[in-house]
């Protein structure tokens, strides 16, 4: 785990995934405004986001910018499905 990341601020944060995402966007060959046109944002929207000045996105917002650049998959590492407790295992293979 990259314990440097509980150092910086969720500004910060948000800041590095913004830039990463124009980054992402560029190389896939997009423009702020045909990514604006698919996702229904604004380009000011999406231009804040890149460059760092809005430390405020919403979900909603991140996860459209995600499937735009086709890594809406990558949200699931965010909160994996936990596994089964050990208790969870018991009650299942007592019924059994």
């Amino acid at each position: 785990m990259n314990k440097e990341i509980y150092a910086s601020s969720n500004s910060t944060i948000i800041s590095d995934l913004g830039k990463r995402y124009a980054e992402y966007r560029k190389r896939m060959g997009y423009t702020q405004k045909e990514v604006s046109e698919q996702t229904g944002l604004s380009v000011f929207t999406i231009s804040s986001f890149e460059s760092g000045a809005s430390a405020g996105i919403t979900l909603a917002s991140l996860l459209k910018l995600l499937r735009a650049i086709e890594s809406l998959e990558e949200v699931e590492k965010l909160l994996p499905e936990l596994p089964l407790s050990a208790k969870e295992l018991f009650k299942q293979n007592k019924t059994k």
